[in-house]
């Protein structure tokens, strides 16, 4: 693919709202996951919440009012986003920029609620309940597009755990084909009694914060996060860019609905495809953001996918022991890490991270280390074997 320059990015999840924050964070190896305390859940795990999600949404939005929305109008708040995205407005106008919005879930924290006032089973639903501007997906992609006056092709992407990588790659294309001269990505996912049961009924969560790749690992650690980024053409960015998506794999192996290829058949040809969109050779990545989950199956068949295509040579780690598991957000949200990681040469631990599986051949850091990053891999996996790969290069 033609490398595009990521001219700026923002994200807010557990750690902190906004960049800052979250270096600090990393670097300080500090978790934001908590003992769980949501809404009715009594389901006893760790999770990653954001805080100051009380307030509405300003008057111009309010339809879109909820949890998710809330928590994508606070990121896109931050690292004075609003206003990057304000320029490029006035130079492309409103309808040349795409808006590609990763989400499972959207705001159907709103139906819970809606579904809990009703008098009876068979009653009608709250009059406040808005499902098209709130559950729908697709809201998540049509809010975000209001938030910031854009006009432009407005998508939601809904690949499970991937979704929010793989809009980088719709994007990608989308500029490539002529549809928008510059694009905002990104994902949104927030906190909700279905995703907390649903996984639990599947004995995916764990009692503590998550460890992915720990010999003791027994589950993940759910959170919530947004975050968004600016791709441009390298000839239509003013200044330097914050970073360069150079590359992007996808697959769909669909082993299994909810769990990997055993052998990670297709998390290595996720990865082989993003080495091959960059045209870039193994020997080229210093530092692979794993998917990392934590759960048993999933880091033993990424640890084979990792060791398939890059041996045991390559520097990796999960950032999932910071954040939790931020589902349809994870991909964008650890995007970003990866570009704050290359900035500042700073290979984070996996953290929570005790004893590595004996098992495992990839190499799993269990401290953090300094080294340049020039061009770095972030995983992303989702149910039913639909992975992504981004190659992401330094600025």
């Amino acid at each position: 693919m033609t490398p595009l320059h990521i001219a700026a990015f923002t994200l807010t999840s557990a750690l902190g709202h906004g960049r800052e924050a979250h270096r600090a964070a990393l670097h300080a190896e500090r978790s934001g996951l908590r003992p769980a305390a949501f809404d009715l859940s009594q389901i006893e795990c760790f999770i990653g919440e954001v805080e100051r999600l009380d307030s509405p949404l300003p008057a111009r939005l309010r339809a879109f009012d909820c949890r998710n929305h809330r928590l994508a109008w606070l990121a896109l708040q931050q690292d004075g986003f609003l206003e990057s995205v304000a320029r490029l407005r006035a130079r492309h106008g409103a309808g040349r920029i795409g808006v590609f919005i990763g989400s499972t879930t959207a705001g159907i924290h709103s139906a819970e609620l809606a579904f809990r006032e009703r008098v009876a089973s068979d009653a009608a639903l709250p009059d406040w309940f808005d499902y098209r501007h709130t559950q729908a997906l697709g809201s998540a992609a049509e809010m975000v597009a209001a938030a910031l006056e854009l006009q432009g092709i407005a998508l939601t992407v809904s690949t499970a755990c991937s979704s929010s990588a793989k809009v980088f790659a719709t994007a990608s294309r989308a500029l490539s084909a002529g549809l928008c001269d510059a694009a905002v990505v990104g994902g949104v996912d927030s906190l909700c009694l279905t995703t907390l049961h649903g996984f639990n009924a599947l004995q995916l969560i764990g009692a503590e914060p998550c460890r992915p790749a720990d010999a003791a690992r027994r589950g993940i650690s759910i959170g919530e996060a947004a975050a968004f980024a600016v791709l441009t053409r390298p000839q239509d960015d003013d200044g330097a860019p914050a970073g360069r998506l150079l590359g992007y794999g996808e697959s769909s192996d669909a082993h299994h609905m909810s769990a990997p290829h055993p052998e990670g058949r297709g998390a290595a040809a996720s990865m082989r495809a993003a080495l091959r969109s960059a045209g870039l050779e193994v020997a080229a990545i210093d530092y692979i953001n794993l998917h990392g989950t934590g759960t048993p199956a999933n880091d033993a068949a990424e640890d084979r996918a990792v060791c398939a295509v890059f041996g045991s040579g390559t520097r990796c780690s999960s950032t999932k022991g910071w954040t939790g598991h931020t589902l349809g957000a994870a991909g964008a949200i650890e995007a970003c890490l990866t570009l704050l990681c290359a900035a500042d040469g700073y290979l984070p631990r996996s953290l929570n991270t005790r004893t590595l599986d004996p098992a495992f051949g990839a190499q799993v850091l269990l401290a953090a280390q300094r080294a340049p990053i020039r061009h770095a891999l972030s995983n992303s996996f989702g149910f039913g074997g639909n992975n992504c790969t981004l190659l992401l290069g330094a600025a």
